[in-house]
């Protein structure tokens, strides 16, 4: 199945505004595999999310926390799915990254809100 997606995340040069804010948003930047895109659909279903998909990337953003269930990819998927192996499929993430148990994985933009897990 094909999904189309209009929007893109990145900006020309000419178009950036600096502030001096914090933005609060976390998201996670993955290679393109059947493990990527799985994920990538999963969470695409959930409001406050945005998936940008580029040739070789996917790129998953929210604000203030995103919560990555493994039981949920897992089914989407159709094997099995650990904290563990989703770090493996995540080449890089922004925002604070907490496994709060062996099926949640959580990333906060808010540094503050990860405070209760560490």
């Amino acid at each position: 199945m094909s999904v189309a997606h209009d929007f893109n995340i990145f900006k020309p040069m000419q178009d950036l505004t600096f502030e001096h804010t914090i933005s609060h948003q976390c998201g996670v930047t993955m290679n393109d595999s059947v493990e990527a895109r799985c994920i990538a659909e999963v969470m695409e279903s959930k409001p406050g999310i945005k998936v940008t998909y580029m040739p070789a990337m996917i790129r998953i953003d929210g604000e203030g926390r995103m919560e990555f269930k493994m039981d949920e990819i897992s089914e989407a998927l159709g094997r099995e799915m650990t904290p563990h192996l989703f770090e493996i499929s995540t080449s890089t993430h922004y925002g604070r990254m907490v496994m709060i148990d062996d099926n949640t994985v959580m990333l906060f933009g808010n540094m503050d809100d990860a405070l209760e897990y560490t």
